[in-house]
């Protein structure tokens, strides 16, 4: 039997062969940039070639996906820091100044980089950097949960740790802006606290900070891919995004590149086939241009020098595929899943891996490429070539050009590769923190949000000393009425009422009989009566009023559910972020969005963590944000009036006709439930 492989002599094999043989491509080493420097060399690098450029510092660079994006977008590299071999040396290779092997998560470490950057102090424009993201992805818990159950991993994962690195070299350096870059998880597995308290820190410092969640093939990356985004600077509060490209399929990004497998005359009636012994493809492949490129393949192209004369295009390879893979590719569209492969070829169980295999389209954009493509790239099948993805098409995908090379082994590109920030999202980030010109400050500002959480403290301290007592938390609100106003969410009883029952356990150390009966006789609503019915479970349980320690407790017994639960936590004084109706959408007004009614889970939480911002009255703006959305804040005729932070609001405009009442003093708050 024979097959052809582009760039691979023809070899002939035995049919019967049916694995592949483990193997590890060719090491590519690549050559220093030649105006990088060494860590002696630093001081002189910086008065010499980065006398005159905006300089950055991409911390966790990985191979420079970002820092592509930040040069693409006016900085120059200073110095780069990453703890990975192969991704240094492709840093290196490809951009100036230092790329320096340090692992952030090391105390003495952290402070030698300190004092090696000392004398950037103050010239450092930018400092960017994603800090791992792997204990906050979803594809990484289950994993991280394995190491510590069965191989005695510290359950406290210290990479979680590595953004205090990252805001303490920030605090030395003092740049004017700073960019960070994660997974969306970082914020919504947590109510974004990490974030929260990385933009109160930046706050403090004098900068204005925008948090967003990010569509990454908005900005002309061919996959689907969110990200989550923090920017900040400290010379203007303006963070101007471009407008959205249109979007790019997988057809416009890769479909220029050779084809690997030709058809074989002996097998499967001349479909593509490549025999498990041979490899597919090599580094060095020639490339013809289309006529007619796509304008994502014309940038991509841009800057790639000729080989003896003739175009090529660089590491357009990838792994051998098993026959039954071979069987199993041929079978699938695009939409096929892993249940649907024929039985006899599975190798998985179809019930825990689903989506184990995914055949790309061409006419839709890539899935989102992880590093999980070092290890297989079942989740990357090539549209109509039955393998999976090149490092070159992966490259492409994540919008590194032709040009950009990866030291290593073939896993170790893959790996660099899937760790990245795409460029092209990069540069569209850092672009949004440009310079203004003739906007400079030297002792930083005081950002809008900062406004904002300084209006609601003082309000939220004024009513916690009013009738609505039962609604903020604070030493006023004991644990047991805490309890008893979240079990009585969503019953829409209107204030007075709730006050009522709140005040019958104001002070009270433990439940009697007596006083349930009392609760009971006096619930305004057959709901309310039922809710307190469940108070019946804690009579006498003097203890769980106790402390705070003991708030599982109170919800297991009261058998809360979710939002009750959230409740309970939040007017107890636990920081957590209050995903109701009434508070999305005093968000979304300050915002000047629509995430209330579009995207609440996601866009809704981002506008929320910015005005709730973190430290010890966060529970107590979280919980004027949801008195605020139950009370003046309404879906319709708002009585603006009577809001603190009308001042703020940019969305009155769409409810400037007709909608919006008279300021109506207090009686505007003693309408509609805050219960809600």
């Amino acid at each position: 039997m024979v097959v052809l492989v582009v760039g691979v002599e023809v070899r002939t094999v035995a049919k019967q062969v049916y694995g592949v043989p483990l193997e590890r491509s060719d090491y590519l080493p690549l050559v220093a940039h030649q105006d990088s420097c060494r860590r002696e060399d630093f001081p002189k690098w910086l008065e010499s070639f980065g006398a005159d450029k905006r300089l950055a510092l991409d911390l966790f660079s990985g191979a420079g996906g970002l820092s592509l994006g930040l040069t693409r977008a006016g900085w120059t590299l200073a110095a780069a820091v990453d703890h990975s071999g192969p991704a240094l040396e492709t840093h290196a290779a490809n951009f100036p100044g230092m790329s320096l092997d340090v692992d952030l998560g090391e105390p003495a470490a952290l402070e030698e980089l300190l004092t090696l950057l000392q004398p950037a102090a103050g010239r450092i424009d930018l400092v960017a950097g994603g800090p791992p993201c792997q204990p906050f992805s979803r594809a990484g818990r289950s994993k991280i949960r394995d190491l510590v159950e069965n191989h005695g991993r510290n359950p406290v994962d210290l990479r979680k740790e590595l953004w205090r690195s990252y805001l303490r070299i920030i605090e030395v350096v003092k740049p004017r802006a700073v960019l960070m870059e994660n997974v969306p998880d970082m914020g919504l597995s947590d109510d974004f606290r990490v974030v929260r308290f990385i933009e109160q820190r930046l706050e403090n410092a004098g900068y204005a900070t925008q948090v967003r969640l990010v569509d990454a093939w908005r900005y002309g990356v061919p996959q689907h891919r969110k990200r989550l985004i923090l920017l900040a600077r400290n010379d203007v509060e303006q963070f101007d995004w471009e407008p959205d490209q249109e979007p790019v399929t997988l057809r416009e990004a890769i479909a220029d590149l050779p084809p690997l497998l030709v058809a074989t005359e002996e097998y499967a009636g001349g479909r593509p086939y490549i025999l498990p012994t041979e490899r597919v493809g090599v580094r060095r492949t020639p490339y013809v241009p289309s006529p007619a490129p796509s304008a994502f393949v014309a940038k991509m192209r841009e800057g790639v020098e000729q080989d003896q004369s003739e175009e090529v295009v660089w590491d357009h390879m990838t792994r051998r595929v098993r026959k039954d893979d071979w069987e199993i590719f041929s079978t699938m569209e695009s939409d096929t899943l892993y249940s649907a492969v024929d039985e006899s070829l599975r190798r998985y169980r179809a019930d825990s891996f689903t989506d184990k295999y995914k055949k790309l389209d061409w006419a839709q954009r890539s899935r989102s490429i992880t590093a999980h493509i070092a290890k297989d790239g079942y989740w990357y099948i090539h549209p109509d070539q039955n393998r999976t993805l090149t490092i070159r098409e992966a490259a492409r995908i994540q919008t590194f050009p032709d040009w950009f090379r990866f030291a290593g082994t073939r896993s170790d590109a893959f790996r660099q590769i899937g760790n990245a920030v795409p460029p092209l999202l990069g540069e569209a980030a850092a672009r949004v923190l440009r310079p203004v010109p003739g906007k400079v400050s030297e002792n930083g500002l005081e950002s809008r949000w900062s406004r904002i959480r300084t209006e609601l403290d003082g309000w939220a301290a004024k009513r916690r000393r009013s009738d609505e007592w039962v609604n903020l938390p604070g030493r006023h609100l004991p644990q047991l009425t805490a309890a008893v106003v979240a079990l009585l969410s969503g019953t829409r009883l209107q204030q007075a009422q709730l006050e009522a029952l709140a005040d019958q356990v104001r002070g009270v150390k433990v439940l009697s009989p007596q006083k349930v009966a009392v609760l009971k006789e006096l619930a305004p609503t057959p709901a309310a009566r039922a809710r307190m019915e469940r108070l019946e479970a804690v009579v006498g349980l003097r203890r769980i009023w106790a402390s705070r320690e003991h708030q599982d407790e109170v919800v297991r017994l009261l058998e809360m559910k979710p939002a009750e639960q959230s409740l309970f936590k939040l007017l107890n004084g636990d920081d957590v972020l209050w995903i109701g109706q009434g508070a999305l959408r005093v968000a979304a007004r300050l915002n000047g969005s629509d995430s209330d009614r579009t995207n609440r889970l996601s866009d809704g939480r981002v506008d929320l963590v910015r005005i709730v911002g973190s430290g010890d009255n966060a529970p107590l703006r979280m919980a004027s944000l949801r008195l605020i959305g139950n009370t003046v804040c309404r879906a319709r005729k708002p009585a603006c009036g009577s809001c603190p932070v009308s001042a703020f609001c940019l969305g009155q405009e769409e409810d400037s006709e007709g909608l919006r009442e008279a300021p109506a003093g207090d009686e505007s708050a003693r309408v509609a439930a805050s219960v809600s």
